[in-house]
């Protein structure tokens, strides 16, 4: 009968017993403490994921919104390398792009010439997109849709991250006394028990 009832029980009465939560004589009172802090460790990592979803969300739509305005500002025009750039020998680990002199047409008609950054090995007189800010000087191109959205997931899986190793250290570093206390009270109940047991063999 007694075992067709802990077959009976809710799922969330069994796990409470295994959290140390319950009349167990056999678990003291270092156990439901830790216990506790366990469960307030793991509650804690559950709601630091929408809280970093949250976070990554809105850097991400901070970024995206920064750079649509800088979009909106900038213009796109079609230039010519007036020289060539240089090949990928002896450039920057990393570096994919190299500066260059271009030239295009204005609105009104009058040539323009500028140092823009070009993909390494463009040839002269080949096309280029340059970008242009409201006085006509050439800029670094604008991030592209998408960009700050990426940006934002990392921010948000870093605080996951940061978040639950914090977690983790402060469990562990939680456990340093109790440990100490398990350590002391065995100590002390086998003083108490070794005696017997000697008496026992002799």
């Amino acid at each position: 009968m007694g075992t067709k009832e802990r077959r009976g029980e809710p799922w969330v009465v069994m796990r409470a017993r295994r959290f140390g939560f319950g009349r167990n004589r056999l678990r003291r009172r270092v156990d439901r403490i830790e216990s506790m802090l366990f469960l307030g460790a793991v509650v804690l990592a559950l709601l630091a994921v929408p809280i970093a979803a949250g976070v990554g969300s809105s850097v991400g739509n901070s970024l995206e919104h920064s750079a649509a305005q800088r979009r909106a500002e900038l213009r796109q025009v079609i230039a010519v390398a007036l020289e060539d750039a240089p090949l990928a020998i002896g450039v920057a680990p990393g570096q994919a792009t190299s500066t260059v002199r271009v030239g295009w047409e204005d609105g009104i008609g009058h040539r323009r010439q500028a140092m823009a950054s070009v993909a390494i090995g463009t040839k002269i007189g080949a096309e280029v997109i340059v970008w242009l800010d409201r006085s006509g000087a050439v800029v670094a191109p604008p991030k592209q849709p998408g960009n700050g959205t990426a940006v934002g997931s990392v921010v948000g899986l870093s605080v996951v991250m940061a978040t639950w190793l914090l977690l983790c250290g402060l469990f562990r570093l939680a456990r340093v006394p109790l440990d100490r206390r398990t350590a002391r009270d065995w100590e002390r109940e086998w003083a108490e028990v070794s005696p017997r047991w000697t008496r026992r063999q002799t």
